[in-house]
């Protein structure tokens, strides 16, 4: 009989598993999953920003006067003192100006001599002049009395000379008399009135020297205030160190001339530096000032510095940009916005500090939860 042939399929071999690979694949899992959590562990508890740099104080050097420098005293990188001499320029000129000044002063306060002389001249002249309007009213009323008597012996006479009682000649004499009286009265009034004309003129001139005396007090001033500002300009020629640090690169050299406000070189502070860390402003929600920072600098590796949140900027950096964005055309696309924030050093001892330099890039990671 012929052997009957079975449909029944064969069954393939069973494939074996490879344990170190299953190992490995588990080893692998589980590391992820333990960086996974303690990454999101981090995440909840700390915010990182590598947009960030040492920060300070720029001084710069910038003279008050123009003029071309006769003397450089400091030079690259060096360390200099609040008050520490610079730069002197040439100060002839504005000492000039201060000699000019002193002798306009000089001149304006001989004036006032003058001035004043003049004024006492003229309150005597009208004191006199008063005077002598007083005297003569004295003289007007005794006058006034001669005429009454005269006029009074007048029409005694008159009635006399009528019925011949008394001579033609005393008539006569009456009445010179009476005429007499009347004509000194007239020239005591006239008298009167071109003294009261004068003391009138002496008293305006009075009050004329008197303005010139103010005027010449004004002068003076004004010529003291240019002196004194011919004494700061001269003293602007001594340039001096607003604030103690290092020197910039100094690019000006003897002989060079500057102008009032030109830039010639900056000193950097070695007093106080900072953190100025620029943060997304998705990250910003749980900062606050006061939290702890880590901060690790380039330049200083393996170093942690102590630091803590100080404030936060007013606006996005963006704001403070030279062209800031503007979006009201339409084509606007949303960016995410840094906020500067500044983070202050609160370990003052360590020595690292001095090998900080404002402009080194920085790693901050503030504990927003400790």
């Amino acid at each position: 009989m012929e052997a009957q042939q079975t449909n029944e399929p064969m069954s393939e071999p069973k494939r074996k598993i490879n344990k170190k690979f299953l190992l490995v694949f588990i080893v692998v899992a589980l590391l992820g999953t333990i960086f996974g959590v303690r990454a999101w562990l981090h995440g909840q508890r700390h915010e990182e920003t590598d947009d960030a740099q040492i920060d300070g104080n720029i001084n710069p050097v910038i003279p008050r006067v123009g003029g071309y420098i006769s003397e450089v005293r400091v030079h690259d990188n060096q360390q200099v003192n609040a008050g520490d001499t610079l730069l002197i320029l040439d100060d002839r000129d504005l000492r000039l100006r201060l000699e000019q000044a002193e002798a306009a002063l000089q001149a304006a306060r001989s004036s006032l001599g003058v001035a004043e002389a003049t004024t006492t001249a003229s309150q005597a002249s009208a004191s006199a002049t008063g005077a002598n309007v007083a005297t003569i009213d004295a003289q007007i009323e005794a006058a006034k009395v001669n005429v009454w008597r005269a006029t009074q012996d007048y029409n005694r006479y008159a009635n006399l000379v009528k019925d011949h009682s008394i001579t033609q000649q005393q008539y006569e004499q009456a009445l010179a008399a009476k005429e007499t009286a009347e004509r000194q009265l007239q020239v005591l009034q006239q008298q009167r009135n071109a003294a009261a004309r004068q003391s009138g003129a002496a008293s305006s001139q009075t009050s004329v020297t008197n303005r010139q005396v103010s005027v010449a007090n004004a002068s003076i001033r004004q010529h003291e205030v240019e002196v004194e500002n011919a004494k700061l300009n001269l003293s602007y020629t001594v340039i001096t160190a607003p604030a103690g640090g290092f020197i910039s690169k100094v690019p000006v050299r003897a002989g060079q001339f500057v102008q009032p406000g030109q830039s010639l070189f900056s000193i950097v502070s070695d007093g106080e530096i900072w953190v100025t860390a620029n943060f997304k402003e998705t990250q910003l929600s749980k900062m606050q000032v006061g939290q702890p920072v880590t901060v690790h600098v380039d330049a200083v590796p393996g170093v942690a510095f102590e630091a803590k949140v100080a404030s936060f900027a007013p606006a996005t950096s963006a704001r403070f940009s030279v062209l800031p964005a503007d979006n009201a055309s339409g084509n606007f696309v949303k960016v995410v916005q840094r906020v500067p924030v500044r983070i202050e050093f609160t370990n003052t001892k360590n020595p690292n500090l001095q090998k900080l330099r404002p402009g080194m890039n920085v790693t901050v990671d503030v504990h927003v939860k400790s």
